[in-house]
């Protein structure tokens, strides 16, 4: 049985909530009341203030965010879930100006500040990225209305889309399934079985398209009208500018993905047709295990253990944090009606800890993803001694610790395989793993491109979104495949679209990222692991550069990228030297 959470450790109940929303909008007006207007000559206590007032509410919101996730379909959890980002909303208001005062101080007025008073100094980066934004701040009235009305926009759509992903069920072979169990069929040995899955699937987004598009559009308009006013110059700057890393180490990683296509996920699926014994792959076969893999269910326990003692190889610091997890009760992993699917850890905030929650169901790549979330929690551990506001990690980085625990896991249990057929399989399934990580989330991130590219023109129905969705599909998956007209509508269920644009290139950048690190700690690289953990304590305190300096990487040099993508490539190399091993048929 897999674990459910508690979340004790922030609340027992809603009800217990109220008490610190009260002191939270209390403790905001006596900030406003102190600071507004004065900022620049009290920076840092104000700084301290603020930092105290955010743990605050960010347990309250946490709670509330947690539970929905637990359970979205519950109108009961639904409407507190509402209620308390509405009154989080309000108490927000209250501190609205300060980070719009603190971007407006001189430089020469801050730099004198932070010279003469070294706990201030410690939040140099957490103001660097607050000034960051100066260019785009609007008044401070414009900013609360834009503020304040957040709740019946994006925010609104964002709701909307949970609660409606999360309510739709799959009828397959006269079974209703929730999305979580009608995609995992998607990785069932039986051909016929994932042809009807898909097909359910598939006919289930068609009748619920509108709703979807008319989200996308409304969200994507939304966001376009924001940056006009803010004068960001393209789309995408909110979020390299939020990931504190350059437009061009973006483009650069784009740009060498997109050029990998042929010599990557062409290559590997053409392999997988063969191993198949299909002439072409259709896009329900995209995650189907190879023929005659072990299809045994992986127990929770199992998957635990594998894990840990992953962990352990590597630094038993690592496992130790990890095993908290665990222990205490911090992960939920049981598929139930009405949790949200996919997976995430949610670092809560410090004075708490992260919890964790996915979707078990017994298959490897289930162990995976207990994995990577395992490697976020652990992250945020070591990152929330850096205190509230230097502990957030930008998201290019955020997912190094996360890939990083999935090669571990990985290596693990490919020294330990007892064949070398037992070896081709679990390499051909870390290439799949890989290919989702790197080609399959740079696609994602051209859809949305070329999607926000043309809704600055107009609305798009959703045949025209299905258009952009399946020749972005056909690029990086390559002729290899056939696709069924219902795919066309694949794009409906992707979270990543409509809760956090252009999120989706953070996943291959920290894959790519971890390529080369981990290529490092195969050759033996001096104080690594020394390295490594300094790396996840900083939080939020240094850059991307600054973060690799000491391993010797630089993201800004176009081999940075190609020795990342150079270890896919390898990975494809073997298994088209063993390919014998792993001809069968489905």
């Amino acid at each position: 049985m897999a674990a459910t959470w508690s979340l004790a450790d922030l609340y027992h109940a809603p009800a217990d909530t109220t008490a610190d929303l009260e002191r939270a909008r209390t403790e905001a007006r006596s900030f406003a009341e102190r600071f507004r207007g004065q900022v620049a000559l009290h920076i840092r206590d104000a700084i301290l203030a603020y930092e105290k007032l955010g743990d605050l509410t960010g347990r309250v919101g946490s709670y509330a965010g947690l539970s929905f996730s637990a359970d979205s379909a519950s109108p009961e959890i639904g409407k507190f879930y509402g209620d308390v980002q509405a009154k989080l909303s309000e108490i927000g208001t209250e501190t609205l100006f300060f980070e719009l005062e603190l971007a407006q101080i001189p430089d020469d007025v801050l730099e004198a500040a932070l010279a003469k008073d070294p706990e201030l100094a410690r939040y140099k980066p957490w103001l660097d990225t607050v000034r960051a934004f100066r260019p785009h701040q609007l008044a401070e009235d414009m900013e609360r209305l834009l503020y304040e009305k957040e709740l019946t926009a994006a925010s609104a759509w964002s709701r909307f889309f949970d609660e409606t992903i999360a309510s739709l069920r799959y009828v397959v072979r006269d079974e209703m399934l929730t999305g979580p169990q009608a995609l995992n069929l998607l990785q069932s040995p039986e051909a016929k079985l994932r042809a009807d899955a898909a097909a359910s699937l598939s006919a289930t987004f068609a009748t619920n398209v509108r709703s979807f598009a008319f989200i996308m559009n409304t969200l994507a308009k939304d966001k376009e009208i924001d940056d006009r006013w803010r004068h960001y110059p393209e789309a995408t700057s909110l979020r390299h500018l939020s990931n504190q890393v350059e437009p061009e180490v973006v483009e650069a990683l784009r740009t060498s993905v997109v050029s990998a296509y042929p010599q990557l996920s062409h290559r590997y699926y053409k392999l997988k047709a063969r191993w198949l014994g299909i002439e072409k792959l259709n896009d329900w076969d995209r995650n189907a295990p190879l023929p005659k893999a072990s299809d045994r269910e992986i127990s929770w326990d199992e998957a635990r253990t594998t894990v840990l003692n992953a962990y352990g190889r590597f630094a038993p610091d690592m496992a130790i944090i990890a095993q908290r997890f665990f222990d205490r009760s911090w992960i939920d992993a049981e598929p139930r009606p009405g949790k949200s699917g996919g997976a995430f850890s949610h670092g809560t905030v410090p004075s708490v800890h992260p919890y964790i929650l996915m979707n078990y169901l017994g298959k490897p790549r289930d162990v995976m993803t207990l994995a990577h979330e395992l490697g976020h929690g652990v992250h945020q551990t070591l990152a929330a001694r850096q205190g509230l506001l230097l502990a957030q990690t930008p998201l290019t980085l955020a997912e190094t610790a996360s890939v990083f625990g999935e090669m571990l896991t990985f290596r693990s249990l490919l020294e330990s395989a007892p064949t070398a057929r037992d070896r081709a399989i679990l390499l051909a399934g870390k290439v799949e793993d890989m290919l989702n990580t790197v080609v399959r989330q740079i696609a994602f991130y051209e859809f949305e491109l070329r999607f926000h590219a043309k809704r600055r023109l107009g609305e798009l129905t959703p045949e025209e979104i299905g258009e952009i969705w399946l020749a972005v599909q056909r690029e990086s998956l390559g002729p290899a495949f056939d696709f069924s007209p219902g795919y066309a509508n694949w794009w409906c269920y992707i979270p990543h679209f409509v809760r956090t644009p252009f999120y989706v290139y953070a996943y291959a950048f920290g894959d790519c990222l971890v390529n080369s690190l981990y290529a490092l700690y195969r050759e033996a690289h001096p104080d690594f692991v020394t390295k490594y953990f300094a790396m996840l304590e900083a939080g939020g305190t240094k850059r991307h550069k600054e973060l690799l300096a000491p391993f010797g990487l630089d993201a800004s040099e176009p081999a940075f990228w190609n020795r990342g993508l150079s270890m896919i490539a390898g990975f494809i190399d073997d298994l088209e030297r063993d390919s014998a091993l792993l001809e069968g048929k489905s």
